[in-house]
């Protein structure tokens, strides 16, 4: 009587590999307009001379000055939101090194703008500059925006720059996972294995070289 269980055949992928095949393929999917993103605001980055780059170097100052409602008691994190509801901003707040006397000074930064704004606490009046970037420069600016510069160590303030930052990081483990899945399936091509050996060692000792050279 022939069994009932039809063993797999020989050379026929593995639950492993099925999984491993989806999840590339899935994940590239899910990462691929942010991989476009980041690749296409990299060139901006990297070659200054285009007009493109060019033009995302401008952008608009205007100037201006608001009288406030006396600002209640609490920390400057409170004020500062206080502030930015009475003068209809929205994104993150950016802090100086240190506060003048008398003087509550920060940044609300997004990609599309920020604003500058000083208030006098004693006479509530608050002075006001605002950047607004042109299309190219916000595009540009996506590419390295985080909500907070590397030597502030505050955690961030605005909703929409903490979603940013996870969907950031998830971009990077998911490439990390492409990457290795993609060693995995090269390594199962027996065929190609020393090819894919030499080209794994040139990239190794091109990506060393060049780390090398920029410390």
């Amino acid at each position: 009587m022939s069994s009932s269980v039809e063993p797999r055949r020989r050379g026929a992928p593995g639950a492993w590999d099925v999984w491993n095949r989806r999840l590339h393929f899935y994940l590239g999917l899910y990462f691929l307009f942010f991989i476009w993103l980041f690749s296409l605001s990299g060139l901006l980055l990297n070659h200054g001379q285009w007009a493109a780059s060019l033009g995302a170097n401008e952008r608009r100052e205007t100037r201006s000055e608001r009288a406030l409602a006396p600002l209640a008691g609490g920390s400057d994190t409170a004020q500062a939101r206080e502030v930015m509801r009475a003068l209809n901003l929205t994104g993150e707040i950016n802090w100086p090194p240190s506060q003048p006397p008398g003087v509550l000074a920060f940044v609300v930064s997004r990609p599309p703008d920020a604003t500058d704004v000083r208030v006098d606490l004693a006479e509530s009046r608050a002075s006001i500059r605002h950047f607004e970037n042109t299309g190219m420069a916000t595009f540009r600016i996506l590419h390295t925006f985080g909500g907070s510069r590397y030597t502030d160590t505050a955690r961030r303030d605005w909703l929409v720059t903490t979603i940013w930052v996870v969907a950031m990081d998830a971009l990077s483990v998911g490439l990390v996972v492409m990457v290795l899945g993609s060693y995995y399936m090269w390594w199962r091509l027996t065929k190609t294995r020393t090819l894919g050996l030499l080209a794994l060692s040139a990239g190794a000792a091109a990506c060393a070289t060049f780390v090398a050279g920029l410390l």
